[in-house]
Order: C-alpha cells, then structure tokens, then sequence
C-alpha cells in the first residue's frame, strides 16, 4: 500500500458540560478549514433548526441497534435514555485519506474510543486525547446557570457528574485548564499544530 498519503489524526475532546467544548470545537473547524468535525449518532428527536446528517445522525432505537449489532460503532452509551454513538464509517475513510477530525465526546466515549485504538488499525497512533478542566466547579456552575437551558436541579446534577469527570482527566494525553474562550482556543490549537511537528 502506499504510503504517500499522511494519515489523518482523530483529536477527541472531553470536559464537563458548561466547560465551552462545542464553541471551541465551532471555532477550530471554522478557523482551520483541514479539520473536520465528527458528526455523531443518537436516538434522540432532533431539536429545533437540527439537520440529519450535519448535527447528528438520527436513527431510530430499532435502527442503531442493529448498527450495534453489526459492530458499526467505535463507541456508543445510554445518555439520559437515548443511545449516541460514533461510527466508524463517519471517521475511517476520512482519516485513511489525510483528513484531521475533531470528535467531542464524554469520558465514557472516550474511554472506548482509547481501548479500541488500541487494538484496531484504523485509529492505532492516530488518536489524541484532550481534557478541558474548568477553572472551579462554581464557575462551572455560573456557566450552566447562564446558558438558561436546565432547571436549577439539572445544574447540580451535572456539577456532580463534573466533579467525577474531572478526576478521569489524567486519563487524558492533554489537559487544558480553562480560563477565557479565546485562551482555551489557543491552547487547543497550539496542541493540534504540535501534533504536526
């Protein structure tokens, strides 16, 4: 085979929700035109102003279980009662053809998607693993409060989950302590462009 295409690198971002993941992701694919976003699968309705195949995947239950069942996924998990997942179609053509992709997922995802790099080809030294920490579990906390999207009892759940998600970031090649928007930014990017050094 030929090895004259240099193949792609898949970057999986984590962090607790409310720690700026999908703006940081947003904002790396629109900046550098190379990296491509993974779009992702779920179960769930698409929201409001969502398109099949651009925001997610949307399948339904009987449908992404057998994709389940044909080992269609790299990683999927059980999000408050809808499947998600990452297919491996979505990622190994792109990567095989030089392509960069950024993927952002929970901890749970990610945790698969290492064990499986591991062990399968197609991602084997290709993937890169970065962690965002929030500044404090209070900020977190404003954050939440400020995105008017979850009642009250929603925000301390998810700053519970945070509290156990942040303990698994050693787990992580990367960590990046969160400070403003565009710090995150640069420090995400600096760790993309060491990558092709």
């Amino acid at each position: 085979m030929s090895e004259q295409i240099k193949s792609g690198r898949l970057f999986v971002l984590s962090g607790p929700a409310g720690c700026g993941k999908t703006t940081l992701c947003n904002r790396m694919i629109a900046e550098l035109p190379q990296i491509k976003r993974v779009v992702t699968s779920t179960t769930r309705v698409p929201r409001k102003g969502e398109v099949d195949k651009s925001d997610y995947y949307f399948f339904d239950q009987k449908t992404f279980e057998k994709k389940i069942n044909a080992g269609e996924f790299y990683e999927y998990a059980q999000v408050h009662g809808n499947l998600y997942g990452t297919l491996k179609s979505e990622v190994e053509e792109k990567l095989a053809s030089g392509k960069d992709l950024l993927l952002n997922i929970d901890v749970q995802g990610a945790s698969q998607i290492r064990k499986t790099a591991q062990a399968e080809s197609s991602l084997k030294g290709k993937v890169v693993t970065i962690f965002i920490v929030p500044s404090s579990i209070e900020v977190l906390g404003v954050r939440l409060r400020g995105r008017g999207t979850d009642s009250e009892e929603e925000v301390q759940r998810r700053m519970q989950v945070a509290v156990e998600e942040v303990k698994q970031s050693s787990c992580y090649d990367h960590i990046i302590s969160s400070a403003s928007r565009d710090e995150d930014f640069f420090a995400l990017r600096k760790i993309y462009e060491q990558t092709l050094s």
